[in-house]
């Protein structure tokens, strides 16, 4: 069964809200990474070196079942973002399948932002904005999967 967490999205400041959200709830990071770190992309323009230090993503585990996660963006890859407007539903999924299934169906009638594929850090991974105007992720990754 899928799991559903909070994702939220900063303009340059994702480390200091974390490091804040870390203070109140403790805990310690389950991932932490830097656009820096990324491999490049084929077809895609190179990241301005100012981007590089802002955080691609982050999570903090909050309880067993649920963890608050964010990164950064701006920029001309994120003209939409107003604050406000910064979160989305991410869903973990038990099998690649119900990914699949929970993505096609909850984006009919949306705009996907990027279809679901397999990604450099090993997640089955995907983005769209529902015909309500809500932002989700889709993922899946089968190790984790497998530790459950």
């Amino acid at each position: 069964m899928a799991s559903v967490n909070v994702y939220l999205n900063f303009d340059g400041n994702c480390e200091e809200a974390f490091t804040f959200y870390k203070s109140v709830f403790g805990g310690e990071y389950a991932y932490i990474g830097r656009f820096k770190d990324m491999p490049p992309q084929e077809g895609m323009p190179a990241m301005p070196a100012e981007m590089g230090n802002r955080i691609m993503h982050v999570s903090l585990p909050i309880s067993k079942e649920t963890m608050i996660m964010g990164s950064d963006t701006g920029g001309e890859w994120a003209s939409s973002f107003k604050q406000g407007n910064n979160f989305a539903i991410s869903i973990n999924a038990s099998s690649k399948e119900e990914a699949d299934r929970l993505f096609h169906g909850l984006s009919e009638g949306g705009q996907v932002t990027m279809p679901l594929a397999n990604t450099f850090w090993g997640d089955y991974f995907g983005m769209f904005t529902d015909k309500f105007g809500i932002n989700w992720m889709t993922s899946y990754n089968e190790q984790q999967a497998q530790q459950k």
